[in-house]
């Protein structure tokens, strides 16, 4: 089966400039903390939150004659990653010295991967929409170690430095120039977090700092963008600006907006763009330079001489591939041909590794996809999102649900019942069977019963009775009285059968 559905790409964002029109060209570096319980190269703790300068080993504060030591479970992290986004898996990688000085740098040079990462080429699907989707190109993930905090807001006069952080594991996770627009960015860096939290690698919490991209944006003229395409050739793009450390999918969107008419606005003036590294300032809503940018080799790396080359065989990355789980695009794929859902719900259901369990929990339960994503979606989704709570929060329990659908499913109660059970069911629990039997909630099936009450409502509005014999569709008025007269108990679908009758419909 296919691990994804048949797609076309979006239209490029083009923007209007007072000269010409004019496209974007977008590539990310995203920063993803390892989920690992040790550092990259010592045994320090990675817990967030904790006391100051508490998760701090003698490596990580660079204490003299300390060496680094590899945490293999960080490597296995980086080579899930990696299967994840069908890219290649080096079987040899080096680590290199990333030399620049920063207070919260106790070593005055970062550990990371330049010129032998351990993961290669791969790519991400991202979703635009039901059949819409960019193929966006991985050109490469290596493995780093996260520098310290320096904290300015504490005292007038000084700054305080944190190093808890410090030799934290972090995948950076680089792309090529695919995405073309604000949104595609913030759908690449959600579809992107989506895998890492389906694979386990990367709890992606933004907030906590644990996914940050760098985004670098550049512009160019209509068709531009094909030639670099044909060619791979730089030259036919604009040059780019490096938007730093951005950890909200609404900033991402609005710095890129910002920095685009930003570079237009200089280039129809004549001006030249200067490649550079900017912040951006969501009060103000603009981005503003923080340095220059240089070509790489400024940073003066050269292979870290305390640690050997990470040779890894075959054979471990063939055992790390064989448990991987189902991801969000093959999910979504079986989720439509298996439950026959639309694309959408299936998306929907897909999001989150957690509501894509509960509903195949529920599925199990329940033996019907169609009606159980319904219920996931429309029911329990909305009173969640009401009460603002997590899946892993709900109240009602895959089980419940089930059986609530089954209720439905087996006639003993309506879909009207059924919302009023699920709402007792989620403010008090309890098993819906049994509620139903004990508080008489049971659908009133006996024909001869909703018969009756069909007769004294047709006998009651003898004008509504011609009115419905000229239009039909006003039948319905009939239906709706009969339920409300039962205390909604009364089953829809043979009263419809009956009023049709009875009026000669």
């Amino acid at each position: 089966m296919l691990d994804h559905l048949e797609f076309t790409s979006p239209q490029p964002k083009v923007i209007a400039g007072a000269k010409s029109d004019w496209e974007l060209v977008i590539g990310l570096e995203v920063h993803a903390q390892v989920a690992s319980n040790a550092k990259l190269f010592s045994g320090a703790s990675t817990t967030f939150g904790a006391e100051p300068n508490s998760n701090v080993a003698f490596v990580d504060a660079a204490m003299p004659g300390m060496l680094p030591v590899i945490n293999e479970f960080c490597v296995a992290q980086a080579v899930r990653t990696g299967l994840g986004l069908k890219a290649e898996i080096n079987l040899r990688s080096a680590f290199d010295r990333k030399n620049y000085f920063y207070p919260d740098l106790p070593q005055g040079y970062q550990i990371s991967q330049l010129y032998h990462p351990i993961v290669g080429e791969g790519e991400i699907i991202v979703d635009m929409g039901p059949g819409v989707a960019r193929r966006v190109r991985v050109e490469r993930i290596h493995l780093e170690q996260d520098a310290g905090k320096s904290i300015h807001d504490m005292d007038p006069q000084m700054s305080f430095v944190d190093l808890n952080r410090t030799g934290v594991a972090l995948m950076e996770i680089v792309s090529r120039p695919d995405i073309r627009g604000p949104e595609e960015a913030a759908a690449y860096v959600s579809k992107l977090r989506q895998i890492l939290r389906y694979l386990g690698t990367c709890d992606g919490n933004m907030q906590n700092g644990n996914l940050r991209a760098d985004v670098n944006v550049s512009i160019c003229k209509p068709g531009a963008y094909e030639k670099y395409q044909e060619t791979q050739d730089f030259s036919h793009l604009g040059t780019r600006c490096e938007i730093k450390n951005m950890n909200s999918m609404r900033f991402i969107q609005a710095a890129i907006e910002y920095e685009a008419r930003r570079q237009i606005a200089i280039v129809e003036d004549g001006g030249t763009i200067l490649q550079e590294t900017r912040l951006y300032d969501p009060d103000k809503g603009e981005t503003r330079s923080m340095r220059s940018k240089e070509e790489a080799h400024d940073y003066r790396y050269f292979p870290c001489p305390d640690l050997l080359p990470l040779e890894i065989e075959q054979a471990w990355v063939d055992d790390i591939a064989a448990s991987m789980p189902e991801l969000p695009d093959g999910k979504k794929a079986r989720f439509v041909k298996d439950f026959a859902l639309s694309e959408y719900d299936a998306s929907v259901l897909t999001a989150d590794v957690e509501n894509a369990n509960y509903f195949e929990a529920v599925v199990a339960q329940a033996g019907d996809g169609k009606l159980a994503a319904n219920w996931v979606i429309n029911e329990l989704f909305g009173r969640l999102k009401k009460d603002d709570a997590e899946i892993t929060a709900s109240p009602v329990s895959p089980v419940q649900l089930g059986a609530i659908i089954k209720l439905i499913k087996s006639d003993k109660i309506s879909g009207k019942i059924a919302k009023e059970l699920f709402e007792i069911v989620y403010t008090e629990g309890g098993d819906p069977e049994k509620i139903v039997e004990d508080r008489g909630m049971i659908q009133v099936t006996d024909t001869g019963a909703i018969e009756a009450a069909v007769d004294a409502v047709i006998a009651a509005n003898p004008d509504q009775v011609e009115k419905a014999r000229a239009n039909p569709k006003l039948a319905g008025w009939f239906v709706g009285q009969v339920i409300k007269a039962s205390g909604g108990k009364a089953n829809p679908k043979a009263v419809n059968e009956i009023v049709a009758q009875k009026l000669g419909l």
